[in-house]
């Protein structure tokens, strides 16, 4: 069988509802992507009015007060020393082979670097129980897997995935070094072998079912850019409110948020609450309007189950 390099383009930094910004870097020699993420804030600078606090995913979120969540994703605003350590990361992408081929294994290997340093070790914070979050979705945003590549004695992170059809291909990459904020990867990879047929998303979906199980999404505020959106997804099955759900990665639920174009990336955590359902509450904004797809996971029944969902924001 003739193989071929796999066209990879990379697009770099912070890929999140509220900002984006792209840069392009590959080598067809060795087949590898470095996908720069983003520089820290100064945090010297973060000192100067006293103590501050930000998201330690979205660290333009900031606050003088502790204790405060971000309207964003929802998590809690860390003191700027846990968010900023002046340092700014990239990570390489490697495929093993580098043809990825639909139906065919490949081994995906991720190094994170610091810029500058490159040469240098960075040791990666454990978040929602995992130290590196793989999102893999076609790029016509009908298909979503979440990975976790595992550390290994060579001081990188891989983990093996089969494509199942040819075609283009996303991969996110979520991950926070120790002492810095948390940094997305970004890469594009086009697989070899019959082609999947494009899915055009055009219209709001509020609800998903599959196998008995129900979703609705709902937001407390009509889908405009620039404001809090309260946001709540309500589970049943086969009829009955699910009230005994499990948490998946800590939580007991995960959403993921990517713009059509996929330039545009944000993980929404859920909000503290006491019980177990049916009702999963989110907060979020959007700061660029357009079609947007959701995901869903939640574990039920010793199962992780991924909805999906679709919404248009207004200017």
């Amino acid at each position: 069988m003739n193989r071929f390099l796999v066209p990879l383009l990379a697009a770099a930094s912070i890929f999140t509802v509220a900002s984006c910004s792209s840069d392009s870097s590959s080598s067809s020699a060795t087949n590898t992507v470095t996908t720069p993420t983003g520089t820290a804030p100064d945090s010297t600078a973060a000192h100067a009015g006293g103590h501050t606090y930000a998201c330690p995913m979205h660290p333009e979120v900031t606050s003088t007060k502790p204790g405060e969540k971000c309207p964003k994703c929802g998590m809690e605003l860390v003191h700027n020393d846990q968010v900023s350590n002046g340092k700014s990361y990239q990570i390489q992408f490697e495929p093993k082979p580098m043809q990825l081929v639909a139906g065919q294994p490949a081994t995906l290997t991720y190094t994170p670097q610091e810029v500058g340093n490159e040469k240098a070790p960075v040791p990666l914070a454990v978040v929602h129980e995992k130290k590196i979050h793989l999102i893999i979705v076609r790029k016509d945003l009908s298909v979503f897997d979440h990975e976790h590549p595992e550390f290994t004695a060579d001081g990188n992170y891989k983990v093996p995935f089969t494509f199942p059809k040819g075609g283009e291909y996303v991969l996110f990459q979520d991950y926070t070094p120790d002492g810095s904020g948390h940094q997305l990867g970004r890469q594009v990879v086009s697989v070899q072998g019959p082609k999947y047929t494009p899915v055009k998303f055009s219209k709001d979906q509020l609800q998903w079912s599959k196998n008995g199980y129900q979703a609705t999404l709902a937001f407390d505020k009509e889908l405009k850019v620039g404001q809090l959106l309260g946001m709540k997804i309500s589970l049943s099955k086969n009829g009955q409110p699910v009230t005994d759900l499990d948490k998946y990665l800590g939580a007991l639920g995960h959403v993921v948020v990517i713009s059509e174009d996929t330039e545009r990336y944000l993980h929404v955590h859920p909000n503290d609450q006491a019980d177990k359902g049916p009702v999963i509450g989110f907060n979020t904004n959007f700061e660029k309007p357009g079609l947007y797809r959701v995901f869903l996971q939640f574990n039920h029944g010793g199962q992780i189950h991924t909805g999906d969902f679709t919404i248009n924001v207004k200017a």
